[in-house]
């Protein structure tokens, strides 16, 4: 079969350039393609990179889907489903609202698809395509591929050395998707030698771990990191807040190349915190968190969120305050969004709050709920406000490391990507951003 996986164009907030659709292909598509082409032609089109190619004939198109990516994936399943051409869409999403998805495809993917990829291929082949594919339990940790990275262009993205060590997280809040009853998402580990033979293909010395949770399990966790050890790397991941209770696995963390970590802080009031149970957050521990952090050479990315029904008007300067005041070296800001299918979609949606019902604007970057104590002109405006203030020139001067050692990369990140994205962009779509990548790790790390 010829086999066409498509990515749809990602919607872009107000602080974003085209840099940010250049980032990183889709991991999951260069995975599931890793997966069939021995058996079948498959090809990988990305609508952030490239336009779309409408005029070929594929046996069958999927299409991967997050929520503000949603309404194009179905236009790009139309049109091809007006070729009789058959047409799947997977992703989160999809696996959130399938009903909603079926309305614009053939079929949909509910859940993880490599325990079920082989038989959609057959069903496809045969004529016989159901409407949905359901995986009811994630898939075993010894059943994920090795990604094929031949099958895109490299030099059109800045990063493709991304990978995951598991899947799903042991958590489940109320504003994520894992909260949703129609997403199993249990946490597993990889095993071990496969992320490290993963690497070795990668061919470089830097790795960005994007999964959910890099340490659901700890003990896991540990044993990787010590393996990472001799390879010498530089690598980045996303962690839940309570690393704070484990110093010494931060300290193999920083032993093994750990340079920055993705920590969602998403609020300083304890009140919002508790409001979407994460219970993984403990409030009066995140200035000992920094510290831990800091003392280890280890810089931050705090997420944030906006909107909480705890909020008030003066949540963003206090915490602007907070943030420039521990010297917090980025910050990735939100305003609070209920995904469709998750438990606080449900709860503002009993609650007749949500106030916009387009799936365009659920990127974190509008306000599609009624806040409880502010506008939500007030919410959009503060949103705003703390971005600009954030990555104000003053305040990038006031959050400087200490450490003379991370400057270079806090500095490349806070003006090449935030202050003056648009410009990077712009070298970007010349087809130079892999380039740019690999400068900014030579100036970053001196590595290549």
């Amino acid at each position: 079969m010829k086999i066409k996986l498509i990515s749809p164009k990602m919607s872009l907030r107000p602080m974003d350039s085209e840099f940010k659709r250049r980032i990183s292909p889709s991991l999951s598509l260069v995975t599931i393609a890793a997966l069939i082409e021995d058996k079948h032609f498959v090809y990988i089109e990305d609508e952030n990179v490239q336009e779309i190619n409408f005029n070929d004939s594929p046996d069958l198109v999927g299409i991967t889907a997050n929520v503000d990516t949603a309404k194009r994936a179905y236009e790009i399943a139309s049109i091809y489903k007006q070729k009789n051409v058959l047409t799947i869409l997977g992703g989160i999403h999809i696996s959130a609202n399938p009903e909603e998805a079926l309305k614009h495809a053939d079929s949909v993917c509910i859940g993880e698809a490599e325990e079920i990829m082989e038989e959609i291929i057959l069903d496809a082949q045969q004529g016989t395509l159901k409407q949905r594919y359901y995986n009811p339990r994630p898939s075993g940790s010894q059943n994920i591929p090795l990604a094929n990275w031949s099958l895109i262009n490299k030099s059109k993205y800045l990063y493709t050395n991304i990978i995951c060590s598991s899947r799903g997280c042991p958590f489940k809040c109320d504003f994520c998707y894992n909260s949703s009853s129609f997403v199993h998402n249990e946490y597993r580990n990889r095993p071990i030698d496969g992320i490290l033979k993963e690497i070795q293909r990668l061919g470089t010395r830097q790795v960005m771990f994007i999964d959910d949770n890099f340490i659901g399990n700890p003990s896991h966790t540990t044993e990787l990191v010590r393996k990472l050890k001799p390879l010498e790397l530089t690598w980045h991941a996303a962690v839940s807040a309570n690393i704070v209770h484990m110093p010494k696995l931060l300290d193999e963390m920083k032993d093994s190349g750990c340079k920055s970590l993705f920590i969602g802080f998403e609020s300083i009031n304890d009140e919002s915190i508790k409001s979407i149970h994460k219970v993984q957050n403990n409030i009066s521990l995140y200035e000992k968190l920094v510290q831990e952090l800091h003392s280890r050479g280890i810089m931050i990315n705090a997420s944030v969120v906006f909107g909480f029904d705890n909020d008030h008007a003066n949540v963003f300067k206090n915490t602007l305050d907070w943030l420039v005041e521990n010297k917090i070296e980025t910050m990735t800001a939100h305003i609070l969004t209920p995904y469709p299918g998750t438990v606080l979609y449900e709860k503002l949606l009993l609650e007749n709050r949500i106030i916009d019902f387009d799936t365009n604007h659920y990127n974190t970057a509008n306000v599609v709920h009624k806040p409880k104590n502010m506008t939500p002109a007030e919410l959009y405006q503060g949103y705003l406000w703390i971005y600009d203030q954030f990555y104000s020139f003053k305040n990038i001067l006031k959050r400087l490391p200490e450490d003379k050692s991370q400057r270079t990369s806090y500095l490349l990140f806070n003006f090449g990507y935030r202050k003056f994205g648009k410009i990077t962009s712009l070298l970007g779509k010349l087809g130079l951003m892999n380039l740019i990548g690999k400068l900014g790790r030579r100036l970053a790390y001196n590595i290549e």
